[in-house]
């Protein structure tokens, strides 16, 4: 009978959490090394490009790959023969390992779990609780997946009830292109179906904690229905030309993975849920003899790319730039952006919406006139670091807002990750302004772009509040141009015609 140790769990949670927030599998990076080989797409090669270079340098500095380091999801299959030596609860032991995880001082994670969710959303400022699902299995050790999911791809999860003779296929093309680019792809699709509305959900995300392996799927052919099922949704996406980030290409998804349950016979529950370019999951085994040992990957994985910013870049200066400078980029234009500007994302939007729709006045030192946001929330700085990884959030959560910031706080354009709703594109054209993109699962490389980093209001918000950033050749992408132009259109529209005449195979 092997016997649990409290501290060999809690250590091993610990362990894990902090190698998937700096290694990705290499199933991952061999999946991502073919799709860069394979694009055609300038903006999305050059955004696998970035996702690549920005993996590499994460494994080498033991620094997160995306600044959400997302919400911990456990599931633990705990023997029926196993005894613990412990005095606290399974969730509990597992939440002191996320907590030591996350305020490690040598790698501190972004702390985003908010209590009271319906309430006043306060931060746990140590990332508890986990999510955590158990199930009692036949045996003598305990099987562990651990697994980090961003809120930009959880958010995009999908579920239906379809009738019987409904297809699940073409269910999830009508979905994908609803997802928008806010989960940023490449990545995954988990698909779950049948059991119950709740069991199809989970059966989607433990789909997700498999390998890549559709390359050689398709090299040796489906021996399942549920097999062909995954190479037909797997091509059919990629027909439809969305690709990495949104921009238009040939790689949407890496993988399709399936699991399935039985149901009722007047029932199809599906559910489909992403994962996103920042796929971090880890499994490890338990059976007494002490804690987990994860073996790093080797950094001959590693597909040899090295992003740099290409000739015909647009080198801008933040430090007095004006609505005719803006007018002049063009949509899908890279630029390298220097000097300084402001960030806020959800709750600092909120705050100061509710302040210039009052009529009141800013907290003081706080303009956004004639400047530029970046929709972050960053991790904590450790050593020399003027930031830590600080990608960007999903930007059209801030929709909502954007009339009141161009109209009222004067912003002069903004910096997110993935598409504008038509709504806020109608006011970027309205007010001439613009929207940029950086790339979402480059957060490590974009914040060596950036030199000095202050908290300029709501610091009670922690990685939500208003910072000023000062960058250097910041890499960005014209998403939406001031007459209201968006690639996140034009680009997947072109692509998906370009790729009906494609006479090679799609595989990512």
């Amino acid at each position: 009978m092997a016997v649990i140790r409290e501290s060999d769990l809690i250590d091993s949670v610990a362990d894990a959490l902090q190698y998937i927030s700096y290694y990705h599998s290499p199933d991952f990076i061999q999946a991502m090394g073919r799709a860069y080989e394979l694009e055609r797409s300038p903006a999305a090669r050059d955004a696998i490009a970035q996702i690549l270079t920005n993996s590499r340098m994460c494994a080498e500095g033991h620094r997160p790959i995306c600044q959400d380091t997302g919400i911990v999801v456990v599931f633990v299959k705990v023997g029926m023969n196993v005894r613990w030596d412990a005095s606290r609860s399974l969730e509990d032991m597992i939440n002191e390992g996320v907590r030591r995880a996350y305020l490690d001082p040598d790698n501190r994670l972004r702390a985003s779990i908010v209590a009271d969710p319906a309430g006043k959303r306060g931060n746990t400022r140590d990332n508890t609780p986990a999510v955590v699902h158990v199930e009692l299995v036949a045996g003598d050790a305990v099987d562990v997946t651990v697994a980090a999911k961003g809120g930009g791809s959880e958010n995009k999860s999908m579920f239906a009830m379809l009738n019987p003779s409904d297809s699940v296929a073409d269910w999830v093309l009508e979905m994908v292109p609803e997802m928008g680019a806010g989960w940023c792809p490449p990545g995954m699709l988990g698909i779950g179906i049948g059991g119950s509305a709740e069991k199809a959900l989970l059966l989607a995300k433990e789909s997700l904690m498999e390998s890549i392996d559709m390359p050689a799927l398709k090299a040796r052919g489906p021996r399942t229905r549920l097999e062909e099922l995954r190479i037909e949704i797997f091509d059919r996406v990629n027909a439809l030309g969305i690709g990495a980030q949104g921009l238009g290409g040939l790689t949407t998804v890496l993988d399709v993975r399936i699991r399935d349950y039985p149901t009722h016979a007047a029932s199809l529950p599906v559910a489909v849920i992403p994962n996103c370019a920042a796929t971090r999951h880890a499994h490890f085994h338990l059976d007494g003899t002490g804690r987990a040992t994860l073996v790093p990957p080797d950094l001959s994985t590693w597909p040899r790319v090295a992003w740099a910013p290409d000739a015909s870049v647009r080198r801008v200066n933040l430090d007095g730039l004006t609505r005719s400078d803006v007018a002049g980029w063009k949509p899908g234009e890279r630029l390298l952006l220097s000097g300084k500007f402001l960030t806020g994302r959800d709750a600092a939007h909120k705050r100061i919406c509710a302040l210039l729709d009052a009529g009141q006045p800013l907290p003081e030192g706080l303009s956004f006139k004639d400047r530029l946001i970046y929709y972050v929330g960053p991790v904590d700085a450790v050593g020399n670091e003027a930031v830590g990884p600080a990608g960007p959030t999903t930007a059209n959560r801030m929709d909502r807002f954007t009339e009141t910031m161009l109209a009222k706080a004067g912003l002069l354009a903004m910096v997110g990750k993935a598409e504008r709703g038509p709504e806020a594109i109608e006011v970027i054209r309205q007010h001439k302004s613009a929207y940029l993109i950086a790339v979402g699962g480059a957060a490590y490389l974009v914040s060596k772009a950036i030199r000095a980093s202050r908290v300029i209001a709501f610091p009670e918000l922690g990685m939500e509040a208003v910072y000023e950033f000062e960058v250097k050749d910041m890499p960005v992408t014209v998403a939406v141009d001031s007459s209201g132009v968006s690639v996140h259109d034009t680009g997947p529209r072109e692509w998906r015609g370009k790729i009906a005449g494609i006479p090679v195979s799609v595989e990512g």
